[in-house]
């Protein structure tokens, strides 16, 4: 797992911000029915975020991350991988993930980020993005191939290479991806090799594909957590550069 059940995001909260929230639950195409957390602020700058969790699927760190974009007058929407095989009910931090994890697809994953992705359209947002962590930087990446129509799509620490079922990741599909990248890497992740990272980014570079690639020594796997108050700064980076690629490519999709 990525994070702890008690993590939560390294972001300062906006005191005072008008933000709201709600649980909803939303249909893929497919019919497939997933439990989602929104958050929409007052005073929308028109750039809408879908969020990927890692592969414990949806619980409070991306609930409070959804948040802290919205503070930032970002909509965001959080949602759950595992609809398909655990249903769209709220779960306990005993729940058995890594069973869902396994049942599920490339295809179902970017089927719910589609359906995310037009109730934030339908909520006014222009400029749509996703933002995912490990198994959801992945496939974050991924949602640049899925024909979204996405300003840009970033990943904290995803797997670039094949996945573990031989399916091509994002360095093979390189040349599928339609929008800009941002990935932003633990130096010393032992499960995402440096090799993985400078081949994902010279099949980047040889698609044409805009990209910034951003590699933090010494910090490991999920550094961006609020109890790893070692990588303070590397969090606080990632954290700039998130909110800097957003607001640089927002502009050419409103």
């Amino acid at each position: 797992m990525c994070f702890d059940s008690d993590s939560l995001p390294p972001i300062p909260a906006i005191t005072g911000a008008a933000v709201s929230h709600d649980d909803l639950v939303l249909e893929a195409d497919d019919g497939n029915r997933f439990a989602t957390f929104a958050a929409t602020p007052d005073e929308p700058s028109g750039a809408g975020i879908v969020i990927l969790p890692d592969v414990r699927g949806l619980y409070r760190f991306y609930e409070e991350l959804t948040l802290r974009f919205a503070e930032r007058g970002h909509a965001a929407i959080a949602f759950d991988f595992f609809g398909r095989t655990a249903g769209a009910e709220k779960r306990g931090d005993d729940f058995e993930y890594m069973p869902h994890v396994q049942q599920t697809t490339a295809d179902g994953v970017q089927a719910d980020v589609a359906a995310v992705v037009a109730r934030l359209r339908a909520s006014g947002a222009k400029a749509i993005f996703t933002v995912g962590f490990c198994f959801g930087g992945r496939n974050s990446w991924l949602a640049a191939a899925g024909g979204h129509g996405l300003a840009g799509a970033i990943g904290f620490y995803g797997r670039p290479g094949p996945g573990r079922d031989g399916s091509p990741g994002p360095t093979e599909r390189a040349a599928e991806l339609e929008a800009p990248i941002l990935a932003l890497m633990g130096g010393a992740d032992q499960g995402i090799p440096a090799e993985d990272v400078q081949a994902f980014e010279r099949a980047l570079d040889e698609a044409g594909v805009e990209h910034e690639i951003a590699t933090y020594d010494g910090a490991p796997h999920s550094f961006f957590d609020r109890k790893f108050e070692e990588f303070a700064d590397a969090s606080a980076d990632a954290w700039d550069r998130t909110l800097a690629f957003i607001e640089r490519h927002a502009g050419s999709k409103r």
